[in-house]
């Protein structure tokens, strides 16, 4: 007895074609579903988290503009429209604009002097860039992750490569 051949003497034969077809359509079903349910839901929220993160860059860039604005005006005094909710804005006046209360996150305001304001919205911003730079390079994974399967279904039903024009598209 030898540890290279079958005990049994029974060669294994290459599956008949009409059983390998519908297993063939059965994994292309199955990755099809994969890309669908999973990645491009994925690649979705990754997308949209990001795009969030930028809102929130823009909002304390803005708010960096007016206290800049503020201080190169030296007024204590202030005018403004404040939003009450719905886009229902009224006049409010601040008779000592010196202090503001500033977002910090997880639904907390901090009281601060426009120096300290300042310093905090430099902190937050590159701390909000550098969570997009990762949030990017995760899309990136997933688009590079949606691309293998995609070329995985071609070499499965038989297709040639993509034209090199089509290589980019993700979707």
């Amino acid at each position: 007895m030898s540890f290279f051949k079958r005990e049994d003497s029974e060669e294994m034969s290459a599956p008949d074609n009409a059983t390998a077809r519908p297993n063939v359509d059965q994994k292309v079903l199955q990755y099809e579903t994969f890309i669908n349910e999973v990645l491009k839901r994925d690649l979705q929220k990754v997308v949209e988290q990001r795009d969030q993160v930028y809102e929130k860059i823009s909002q304390y860039l803005q708010l960096k503009n007016t206290i800049q604005s503020l201080q190169e005006a030296g007024s204590q005094q202030l005018k403004t429209d404040v939003d009450l909710g719905c886009n229902f804005y009224v006049q409010a006046e601040v008779e000592d604009s010196s202090r503001m209360f500033v977002a910090v996150g997880y639904g907390f305001f901090v009281e601060m002097t426009h120096d300290e304001a300042l310093r905090f919205i430099e902190k937050k911003t590159s701390q909000l860039t550098a969570f997009t730079e990762q949030l990017t390079k995760d899309s990136a994974k997933i688009k590079a992750h949606i691309r293998m399967v995609l070329e995985g279904l071609r070499e499965l039903q038989g297709l040639g490569d993509l034209p090199e024009s089509r290589r980019g598209d993700v979707f």
